[in-house]
């Protein structure tokens, strides 16, 4: 299983890799810390050209609120790929908003995780998000 995480935040990425390994989520972890650099990635431009080395992802947990391209616009990018647009993708985010949760799933997030929901509530939630990945 690889898994995409697009985090800018060192202690937020941290304690989502602590969260996921320490609920036995297994799989190889890649991060990117902001929009444009999660779409080179996926796109496989620039560093990110070589396929083996980073290959494309089951599963992009991606934060909404990112340097150079943010969240919302990486979502609407990755669902309208053909190439990309099957890999499903959880927004982790500190935002509480009504109007992020319903543009994240109204452009096709799987869920929308937030990470202020307290640690209990983020650990549970993030704990099962391979519920979300696509399957080999």
């Amino acid at each position: 299983m690889n898994i995409l995480i697009v985090e800018d935040n060192l202690a937020h990425q941290k304690i989502t890799e602590y969260v996921l390994k320490h609920n036995k989520v297994t799989g190889k972890f890649f991060v990117v810390r902001d929009g444009q650099e999660a779409l080179d990635y996926l796109f496989h431009h620039g560093a990110y050209a070589d396929t083996a080395q980073f290959p494309k992802p089951d599963l992009i947990l991606l934060d909404l609120n990112l340097p150079k391209r943010d969240g919302r616009e990486v979502l609407k990018v990755v669902k309208e790929s053909p190439e990309i647009g099957d890999v499903p993708v959880v927004i982790v985010s500190t935002s509480d908003r009504e109007e992020d949760l319903t543009y994240a799933m109204q452009t096709g997030a799987a869920a929308y995780i937030s990470k202020s929901s307290g640690f209990d509530k983020f650990n549970q939630e993030l704990s099962s998000v391979l519920v979300y990945a696509r399957k080999p």
